[in-house]
């Protein structure tokens, strides 16, 4: 494999195939490279930007790159992964969804360099008759191959038909831009596999699937995800994103090097060495690491302030006494109110667990009675945990 080849892949767990993508390279004309994403939340976060990284590689290297937001899929719901059915989601919501996903690609992608689809340009236009004759190119056993199909059939648990279509529709936007190359995570690869095989199916040449690993996250079990709460969203304030990265455990810190902070095998070696010789400190890495990252994002002068908050309010243990938002007492009487108010609490019963935990301090004074009444005349400094604080004016 040659060196220019070898750089477009790096980082892929899977290639399929790597033969016929040099293939392709040495036709000698730009590949049209394709990478969909579904506007499902409001927001992406770093596991979604670790497949967006190397779709800027192939940018950058003169391909023709092109970004599909699956407005149409959406309406569907991807059942990768899934165990039940994903709820579907209105053209309300994935219209709101869709103005945040370009902004935030941006991040990581130059928007300048790449061609920006939307699915609903050739899907919406599939009549009955279109879509039963895409429907018989493939098989009901074909789909039971699918993990997360196999094992909700063998449990018992329900498959709606609907569910079917979205491998199917994802497929067919192969098709729809004849793609030399999809990028997918490891789970999109039954669907990337199917985008091949249909491709034949309308006399194109299949395309090559290349697929990125699965961030796994905060808690260290599961891939990151919004729904699951153990994720570092793209805009976040850099506190929270730097806050949030030192959470995570040393285990997973080669993980996150390579995966969100991009950073080249050779380094990431360099790194499991050092740490594994106890040349190198956990914690300092950690907090280079969520620096790189924050900077990315936010800059580095957003990074360099968000590590010496965390600095100064988790390892000192001092409470911030400058730079902090600010509210307004407003109505509020009860503590639980104003975390409320603050946006540290969706509801007063879940301000009233965070008392109950002692997690919420006023002015550094742990508040232990959850129907204390709100009673400083004077600024004073609303806190949850060590990481989240705001002052409340009267």
């Amino acid at each position: 494999m040659n060196a220019s080849v070898a750089g477009l892949l790096d980082g892929f767990d899977h290639v399929e195939t790597a033969q016929d993508f040099e293939q392709r390279l040495a036709l000698g004309r730009p590949l049209r490279v394709k990478l969909g994403i579904d506007p499902t939340s409001a927001d992406l976060h770093l596991g979604h930007m670790v497949v967006l990284h190397p779709l800027q590689r192939f940018a950058q290297a003169g391909h023709h790159v092109t970004l599909i937001i699956g407005d149409f899929t959406a309406r569907i719901g991807d059942p990768s992964g899934r165990n039940v059915t994903r709820p579907q989601l209105s053209q309300e919501e994935i219209e709101a969804n869709m103005k945040t996903y370009t902004q935030q690609a941006g991040k990581v992608v130059d928007l300048e360099r790449i061609e920006i689809r939307y699915n609903s340009e050739w899907l919406d236009k599939l009549n009955f008759t279109g879509l039963v004759k895409l429907l018989a190119k493939t098989t009901v056993a074909q789909m039971l191959e699918r993990n997360d199909f196999r094992e909700r059939y063998e449990a018992g648990a329900p498959i709606s038909l609907h569910e079917l279509l979205y491998p199917v529709a994802q497929a067919y936007d192969s098709v729809a831009i004849e793609a030399d190359v999809e990028l997918g995570g490891t789970d999109q690869l039954f669907n990337l596999l199917l985008g091949r095989q249909f491709q034949r199916e309308f006399g194109q040449r299949p395309q090559i699937c290349a697929t990125v690993p699965l961030l796994v996250g905060l808690d260290g079990e599961k891939k990151m995800s919004k729904s699951l709460g153990n994720y570092v969203g793209v805009d976040e304030p850099a506190a929270a994103q730097f806050g949030k990265l030192m959470k995570i455990s040393d285990d997973l810190l080669l993980v996150y090097a390579r995966l969100a902070a991009f950073r080249p095998e050779q380094d990431c070696r360099q790194l499991e060495d050092g740490l594994a010789a106890a040349r190198l400190n956990p914690m300092e890495e950690k907090k280079r690491l969520a620096s790189e990252i924050v900077a990315r994002y936010h800059g580095e002068e957003a990074a360099s302030a968000a590590r010496e908050y965390f600095e100064r309010t988790v390892q000192r243990k001092e409470i911030p006494s400058e730079d902090l938002d600010e509210i307004e007492i407003g109505d509020c009487k009860r503590v639980t109110d104003v975390l409320v108010r603050a946006g540290f609490a969706q509801s007063r019963r879940e301000a009233e667990r965070l008392i109950a935990g002692n997690a919420v301090k006023i002015d550094g004074e742990t508040v232990k009675d959850q129907k204390q009444l709100w009673t400083a005349t004077e600024p004073a400094v609303l806190s949850v945990g060590s990481r989240r604080f705001i002052r409340v004016l009267p």
